[in-house]
């Protein structure tokens, strides 16, 4: 087991797990909270990467950072006006977006950008004072930061009015008409919110591996729900807010574990996609399971029960 998981692997599982728990997020609050298939993440992903990327190369590493997220809240308002005003269904919505977002992609940085030579985050702290306390490991204090800055402030968030609305939307739409909430704006804030964590998640991968291309978001949004599903099974899907939250962080970096053992067992990486499918069916297909297997065990235990009742009668 040693020789599968080294300090290295572990390290690198955790740096990306950290930055992709941004996407999953993302999908706990449109899928889990607005309970709303939002598949715009593909295409607001690779915005984030595209956006961020032009601002890093002008010199200005923190302003992309505002601007991808800036511009991921804009494809969230797009894909919630499309739903909310123009009675387009949300996963027809998603689509349409996200089609629109690989022209606007390609506008932006043509196929691919690269950021090498020029200052990110990642190499301003690598010169800065935490590689001297912390080694190699500085990416992944700056990840826990930024990561436990977002998380907390997404529990304060959803438990304020707005964010109860927000909440309440997603349980009854219709419901929360007669509370005097007004479920298109809840919506749209929520999509916006969740699309902008989206593009934050691809500007910190822009930065960290120094480039981006134009197909860096394909199959985020399964990999996203992998994490989100992965988080479900480990907490469950009671609990408090915050727990939820720290539910879905773990899910991602442990997704990314899977995902290095994977590499480490020489799986080709062209077939990681059908590795993210197959634990994204197995995830959902797990709580099912459960349940089957404990209703089986009690139809056993009665039936065991009765025939052993039967079996002192006659005698």
């Amino acid at each position: 087991m040693s020789s599968i998981i080294t300090v290295s692997i572990f390290q690198s599982a955790l740096e990306l797990g950290l930055m992709y728990a941004l996407v999953a997020l993302a999908l706990f609050i449109s899928f889990t909270i607005l309970n709303i298939a939002d598949l715009t993440t593909d295409g607001c992903f690779t915005l984030g990467c595209a956006v961020g990327a032009i601002v890093t190369l002008s010199g200005h590493p923190f302003l992309g950072i505002i601007a991808a997220m800036i511009s991921g809240a804009c494809a969230g308002f797009v894909t919630a006006l499309l739903q909310t005003k123009f009675g387009v269904e949300s996963i027809l919505a998603g689509i349409i977006v996200n089609t629109a977002l690989y022209t606007v992609n390609i506008f932006i940085m043509t196929s691919q950008v690269s950021i090498f030579g020029v200052d990110t985050i990642f190499s301003l702290a690598k010169d800065s004072f935490l590689q001297q306390f912390f080694g190699d490991w500085y990416k992944v204090v700056i990840l826990v930061v930024i990561v436990g800055l977002i998380a907390l402030a997404l529990w304060w968030f959803l438990g304020t009015t707005l964010g109860m609305s927000i909440r309440a939307t997603g349980d009854n739409a219709e419901m929360v008409k007669s509370s005097s909430i007004n479920p298109t704006f809840t919506i749209t804030v929520g999509l916006c919110l969740a699309n902008s964590l989206t593009a934050l998640s691809g500007v910190l991968i822009a930065q960290y591996q120094k480039s981006a291309d134009i197909n860096i978001g394909t199959g985020m949004v399964t990999i996203a729900l992998a994490s989100l599903i992965i988080g479900q099974s480990l907490i469950g899907n009671k609990g408090s807010t915050l727990r939820r939250v720290i539910g879905t962080i773990a899910g991602s970096v442990l997704y990314r574990f899977i995902v290095a053992v994977a590499l480490r067992l020489s799986v080709p990486a062209e077939a990681l996609k059908l590795v993210s499918a197959m634990i994204v069916a197995v995830a959902i297909a797990l709580p099912y399971v459960r349940k089957k297997a404990a209703l089986k065990k009690r139809e056993f235990a009665n039936y065991r029960e009765n025939k052993s009742g039967r079996e002192e009668k006659n005698a």
